[in-house]
């Protein structure tokens, strides 16, 4: 970093997303200022669970460890009627992706305060100025200048920066600034979230309840440290103004058999839900993430965690292209990749807020139950499904019977002196070439070697636990997935990128993908 930048990248916001940009860009080795309007962290548990990508992407950044004493394991999610009638079921079969759970419930607030303590221990790498106002943003050919006002004492900040990023939320004043515009709708039903602590255990609290009715559907959801949340829809003749205590709100979890031996009310509040994307995520060297580029109802569960996938993939890109790594070209790949991954659980959340508000016919009802017959890839619920890159930095057919796009899996694997542990905690954090049971090496041509040398990429061969190793750059596949995964899409090698996402596969072609060749 030159004198005249205050930092690499500046992060307007610093709720999760704000947060997980931070620590991305402070893991691989670059720094971020973070302005904050807000002098603590909201008290209102918003998003209430986290899955086991969203635990791949904390094990990256060196967290997961302490996150998961935070958090809570869910067991299954469910959609009844209040006669008990069972519409859905989607249970939680063991994660692939490293983790042992795939969801967890999670209290918000506790969540922030371990990230934003994590963040603490890089010292000066990451620098955040709170109750600081963001009033203006100015491109410059190398740079950023955010201006910034001081909500107590009035003082005016500035800072200069590579880079910025609007992680500022749905009123986003980032987006304002750079000209972006949010398209969408926003539903008039207002909801009512009451959020109380547990006194005491009931049957299947540990469920995720969904109420299925079309007056009153009702959200049931266990939280994380002894917290319990419902929302509730208010009927056309009701508005905030009639709840305005915790007296005025019990008779609506009395009316779900709720009663004050179970619970004490701690706090409610009132949301409409929202299905809004902006235009474009990116004008110049400002880019947009989390609630700042998109707004999705709450049925998938997804909206936290989908901005701070935003901030993770973003960040792991810019570190690269401010360190002279990757050329610039590559910050192309950042909405390519998001935006359909985004849009794809805002229909997701659609969808299934239908199924609690019984707006599906029969038909489209069995249609989301329906199994897909004859498929390679093994079928899971969109829900709980590993994700998949539908675009991007990827080369290669994709679909079903294709492994390009998806993320490797994560089963305990061994290297050659010995050690027992995850599958990333041997790959390092840059790019790979995985073979089964083959140097990956081997299977390029001289061309296609010096492009993924000139990414600085490993290669290393996974061989079969009933076989010795033969150099150190080898992995054991002692849970015998991952080479019974590759001879399912017919791989012999594939090439990982450093957020474990599969590049490209000797199927359809190992070259290096286009924008990736450095400038």
């Amino acid at each position: 970093m030159t004198e005249s930048y205050d930092a690499d990248v500046a992060i307007i916001g610093y709720g999760p997303t704000g947060v997980i940009a931070a620590l991305t860009l402070a893991r691989y080795g670059v720094s971020a200022v973070a302005l904050e309007r807000d002098r603590d962290i909201y008290p209102r548990a918003r998003a209430v669970t986290v899955n086991d990508w969203t635990m791949r992407i904390f094990q990256d950044l060196g967290i997961d460890e302490r996150i998961e004493k935070k958090i809570d394991p869910q067991r299954a999610l469910r959609w009844v009627t209040y006669d008990g009638t069972e519409i859905m079921r989607v249970e939680h079969p063991p994660s692939t992706l490293g983790r042992k759970p795939r969801f967890y419930n999670i209290y918000q607030p506790t969540m922030e305060t371990e990230l934003r303590a994590a963040a603490l221990e890089y010292g000066d790498r990451i620098t955040v100025h709170y109750g600081a106002e963001v009033t203006g943003i100015d491109q410059h050919d190398d740079g950023v200048t955010v201006t910034s006002t001081d909500t107590a004492t009035g003082e005016t900040r500035t800072v200069r920066a590579r880079y910025a990023i609007g992680a500022d939320g749905g009123s986003s004043t980032t987006r304002d600034e750079v000209g972006c515009r949010l398209l969408g709708d926003t539903n008039d039903v207002t909801w009512v979230v009451i959020d109380c602590r547990v006194k005491r255990w009931w049957p299947d609290r540990d469920f995720l309840t969904f109420w299925s009715d079309k007056e009153r559907p009702v959200v049931d959801i266990a939280l994380s440290a002894g917290n319990h949340r419902w929302e509730i829809p208010l009927k056309p003749d009701e508005s905030p103004a009639d709840y305005p205590t915790s007296a005025e709100v019990w008779p609506l979890l009395q009316a779900l058999g709720v009663t004050e031996e179970d619970v004490e009310i701690h706090q409610h509040a009132f949301y409409r839900h929202h299905t809004r994307m902006a235009d474009t995520w990116r004008r110049g060297r400002v880019f947009l993430a989390g609630d700042a580029a998109h707004l999705m109802p709450p049925w998938a569960g997804a909206g936290m965690q989908t901005g701070m996938r935003d901030a993770h993939n973003l960040c792991w890109k810019l570190a690269r292209v401010i360190k002279g790594e990757l050329p610039e070209s590559w910050l192309e790949t950042y909405e390519a990749e998001r935006r359909p991954n985004a849009a794809f659980y805002t229909g997701l959340a659609v969808q299934l807020g239908r199924v609690i508000k019984q707006e599906l016919s029969e038909q489209e009802q069995a249609a989301m139950n329906a199994v897909p017959q004859d498929t390679v890839t093994p079928f899971e619920p969109p829900l709980i499904a590993p994700p998949v890159l539908e675009g991007g930095w990827i080369r290669g057919p994709l679909g079903d019977a294709s492994i390009v796009g998806r993320m490797v899996p994560q089963p305990i694997t061994g290297d050659a002196i010995g050690r027992m542990v995850r599958l990333d905690d041997l790959l390092g954090d840059g790019f790979v070439l995985l073979g089964g049971d083959v140097d990956p090496s081997t299977l390029l041509t001289a061309e296609e070697k010096a492009g993924w040398d000139a990414l600085g990429a490993r290669y290393v061969a996974v061989r079969p636990k009933t076989a010795y190793t033969q150099g150190p750059d080898e992995l054991v596949d002692l849970d015998e997935v991952l080479l019974p995964w590759l001879r399912r899409y017919g791989a012999r090698a594939v090439a990982l990128r450093p957020d474990r996402f599969v590049a490209a596969s000797d199927v359809g072609g190992l070259a290096v993908p286009a924008l990736a060749v450095p400038a």
